[in-house]
């Protein structure tokens, strides 16, 4: 099973709100997640990240890779 930490989008047309979800590479980007350890708002100044740090090592260390979305926002 291959894993994937993606963003996942919500919230109303114009105004982003994205869950930081676990899925399975070949699942939507909106459909079921395995788990969901944290979230990013775009829409504040400054972008507001929130990220359960235990989880997201957790899942790392089972193998799961960050997509590329989430690259550019998370610094590890």
């Amino acid at each position: 099973m291959s894993l994937i930490i993606r963003l996942k989008r919500t919230g109303k047309k114009n105004q982003p709100y994205y869950k930081i979800v676990v899925n399975e590479i070949r699942s939507k980007r909106n459909g079921k997640s395995l788990k969901e350890i944290g979230y990013f708002n775009p829409s504040f100044n400054p972008p507001v990240l929130k990220v359960n740090r235990q989880e997201f090592e957790k899942w790392i260390k089972l193998g799961a890779k960050l997509s590329s979305g989430l690259k550019k926002i998370i610094t590890i």
